[in-house]
């Protein structure tokens, strides 16, 4: 049973609804709309398909609306693209409005003449292409290609070091919040957050949009600027959790940089009971192959041992030619780092203070399920929080989220090692410790003389409410 959950991009090659059940049937457990391409009622029909195909393959899948952020691109070339030659003299001209040629491009980004000065670096098409600033005259930029290549129609623009003053919420974003709690996504990923302002006014933007429906999705912020790397604990506050955006960030930070960053961004996010997804270019090799390369294997399988909640999948499954495929890869390789990690629960406790009953309920379930050899963890929870408290934690024992919340259902899905189950809502406890154990019985998990752990709060039904941890047996 994989503990790793997974993340699917939604694009052409997996809009089918056959193809889309045979990747929720292979291991995908999120589904992430990208709000860089499509229209609104794009969005809305294909958040529609998951639903529908995810009810019928039986399995909950979550939700993940992914928000476009600033365009800081160069606009569009007269042959659609140009060839830039080291040396050579080029312009990123703000105020251009035709096509640009081999001399001087256009801009979405508008601000650019604004945030840059002479001998300031700039990475293009992911940094395959630098260009150092000589001069800026008014609306111009002029650099120097430092390293050439050829460079197409609308292609992004990064900073060496950050520094681009291009707020993370943007006209379209806000308008894209609204498309997306019009189907209630579960999870709103924020792409290009500065600051945990950034955060809060995304938040406060969802909340609003969700009120007809009275939803309120988790936000994840995307870690793709080298001024979020400073401020990465009080963004982690104002989130539920961080996507590790490996592609911008490795542009502004340096590839180097990356993988040691990482690590310290998992482990601060379990550390503060956040969730964690690792993303970009994990199976890059899959779009047109049908298997992956050894570094590939490799890199997620490193992920996993890190603690990561989910590995994301973009072009693989969006574009690529074996989207079925790369899940089956990339859910096995995740099993086996799982059974390769070593727990200890132990270390977790040492010198650790709770504060709240709850929290120490969850944690005495894994230390008690750990040492007892139980079969599963049960956790009766409204909102999901003692399931997550749980996950932040290496053990091998399932733990299972039993709720009567769809929302809390959903969120659950991308807590790692959390199987999340809709169960009926019951004011009585013992008659809902009965419905949970019969959930799991009649799913293959518990038999006849197994033990596992169960909490929940008394009296039922209050978010915050876990009071109570019960060893039991299956009879």
């Amino acid at each position: 049973m994989r503990a790793t959950k997974i993340v699917a991009t939604l694009g052409p090659a997996s809009s089918s609804p056959d193809v889309l059940e045979a990747m929720i049937r292979a291991g995908v457990d999120v589904v992430r709309l990208n709000f860089s391409h499509g229209k609104a009622e794009d969005h809305i029909a294909r958040a529609q398909l998951v639903r529908d195909v995810a009810a019928r393959a039986g399995k909950e899948v979550a939700i993940m609306a992914d928000l476009q952020g600033p365009k800081i691109r160069v606009g569009k070339f007269e042959g659609g693209k140009v060839m830039l030659e080291n040396g050579q003299r080029f312009v990123l001209d703000a105020a251009r409005t035709e096509p640009g040629n081999l001399e001087i491009v256009g801009l979405d980004y508008k601000d650019l003449p604004r945030d840059v000065r002479p001998g300031d670096t700039l990475l293009l098409n992911d940094g395959l292409l630098r260009l150092t600033v000589d001069q800026v005259l008014g609306d111009q930029v002029i650099t120097r290609v430092v390293v050439g290549g050829e460079l197409s129609n609308n292609k992004g623009i990064n900073k060496a070091g950050g520094g681009l003053t291009a707020p993370a919420l943007t006209a379209k974003d806000m308008e894209d919040i609204r498309t997306a709690m019009s189907f209630q996504c579960d999870f709103l990923a924020v792409s290009f957050p500065k600051s945990a302002t950034d955060m809060e006014m995304a938040r406060q933007l969802a909340n609003v949009a969700g009120e007809p429906w009275r939803h309120k999705p988790a936000l994840i912020a995307k870690i793709e600027r080298s001024e979020a790397i400073p401020v990465l604990d009080q963004i982690l506050r104002a989130s539920d959790g961080i996507m590790v955006a490996r592609g911008d960030l490795a542009v502004e930070v340096g590839n180097a940089a990356v993988p040691a960053l990482q690590k310290r961004m998992i482990r601060m996010a379990r550390e503060m009971d956040k969730v964690v997804i690792t993303a970009t270019q994990m199976m890059e090799s899959m779009i047109v192959n049908a298997v992956p390369t050894r570094a590939e294997v490799s890199d997620v399988a490193n992920a996993v041992l890190d603690g990561t909640d989910a590995v994301m999948l973009s072009a693989e499954t969006a574009a690529g030619k074996y989207p079925v495929e790369t899940i089956t890869q990339m859910a096995a390789i995740a099993l086996e780092a799982e059974a390769a990690d070593d727990v200890s629960i132990e270390t977790d406790f040492t010198n650790k203070r709770f504060g709240r009953i709850d929290q120490s309920i969850a944690m005495g379930a894994l230390f008690t399920a750990h040492h007892l050899g139980c079969k599963a963890i049960l956790a009766l929870t409204e909102s999901g929080s003692t399931a997550l408290w749980m996950s932040r934690h290496n053990i091998k024992v399932p733990i299972y989220g039993l709720t009567s919340q769809q929302t809390s259902q959903r969120r659950m899905t991308l807590f790692r090692n959390v199987r999340p189950l809709l169960m009926p809502k019951v004011s009585d406890r013992d008659e809902a410790l009965a419905i949970a154990e019969r959930l799991l019985v009649e799913r293959g998990v518990l038999k006849p003389g197994d033990t596992y752990a169960i909490t929940c709060g008394e009296p039922m039904g209050h978010p915050g409410g876990t009071n109570m941890l019960k060893v039991c047996r299956v009879g």
